[in-house]
């Protein structure tokens, strides 16, 4: 994975050359409850027409199959009956909850889908968050533990009735992939895709590297760096994203799993990873962790990058970011 490269490239187009101007196309969209967007470099102007219809159709694709407030949803029909017996379920449905619980376990319950036990009872729009009691009451469902799955016939069962889950810290990088693998395979080789804080963006941008900004958690003016890339996805999970503040705390959507309530020990995690479901996944997990435990986790895996900022607004780099800093 080619992550931070400070390098500067020249590009010379020399009369004997035969040098074709490339052709940019973009679209902005709305999809899965946040801005997406999507540039491809293509001469053919009726194939990345075509390109980005088929990105924009892939996200709602995923969106109507994964959203927990569609009562259409595969996941809403999950939530409704897997406590009530086996449920068998898409193969597609049944990858993203096995990587779900394999994630789960590698960061000892730190990202855990089933958050939503209590997480649904958060409405950031309205100011409303649940009761100390009924967080008490709920909290012990969170347990990834309690979703058991079955590879011979692709079923899922919540062991506990009470138990909820939602995707929202992996199903949008499963969507980012899934718009990249659609352009790489339409032979696209410098594309970004973007919805909401996840990217991923392969080749350069008009023979030059990314420059992807990561956005101060405190002041949406303020870029907290600008990053040249290329190749590479990223995740930011910050906690200005859905929130709101009652008596000077704030509560928002990135929900320790251990308390049923807002993590803050961090203001933002944002990942580099070879995909984006990776980083869509431990952006979540490293918030909730926590700076010496998340930067530990980040540290022992090959291919990973992290940037976070504390509760305190100091940054941390992991050590290979350190090293070219």
């Amino acid at each position: 994975m080619k992550k931070v490269i400070f390098t500067l490239m020249w590009f010379v187009c020399l009369p004997f050359m035969n040098c074709v101007q490339a052709q940019w196309h973009s679209h902005d969209f709305n999809v899965m409850g946040t801005a997406a967007r999507v540039e491809l470099e293509s001469n053919d102007p009726e194939q990345a027409k075509a390109l980005i219809q088929a990105v924009v159709a892939e996200m709602n694709r995923i969106d109507q199959q994964m959203s927990p407030y569609k009562a259409t949803s595969e996941l809403s029909l999950i939530n409704r009956e897997a406590a009530k017996g086996p449920l068998k379920i898409s193969n597609e449905m049944y990858q993203i909850l096995a990587l779900s619980n394999r994630i789960s376990a590698m960061t000892q319950g730190s990202f855990d889908i089933s958050y939503s036990s209590v997480g649904f009872l958060y409405d950031y729009r309205n100011n409303q968050k649940p009761s100390e009691r009924q967080i008490e009451q709920l909290k012990d469902a969170i347990n990834y533990k309690k979703i058991k799955l079955t590879p011979q016939d692709k079923s899922v069962e919540f062991l506990d009735k009470r138990v909820k889950i939602d995707l929202g810290g992996i199903a949008k990088g499963l969507a980012v992939d899934n718009c990249i693998k659609i352009l790489q395979q339409a032979g696209i080789k410098n594309a970004y895709v973007n919805a909401g804080g996840d990217s991923r963006l392969i080749g350069r941008k008009n023979d030059r590297l990314w420059y992807i900004g990561i956005r101060h958690p405190r002041d949406e003016s303020k870029l907290l760096t600008n990053l040249p890339l290329e190749d590479v996805a990223l995740s930011t999970s910050g906690d200005y994203e859905r929130f709101f503040e009652e008596n000077g705390v704030r509560y928002h959507h990135i929900i320790d799993p251990q308390t049923g309530d807002s993590a803050r020990e961090i203001r933002s995690a944002t990942i580099l990873a070879n995909d984006s479901i990776t980083a869509d996944a431990l952006s979540t997990s490293v918030f909730v962790m926590g700076v010496k435990d998340g930067m530990a986790l980040i540290n022992s895996l090959d291919g990973v990058s992290a940037i976070v900022v504390d509760k305190n607004g100091k940054l941390f780099l992991s050590t290979d970011m350190q090293a070219v800093e």
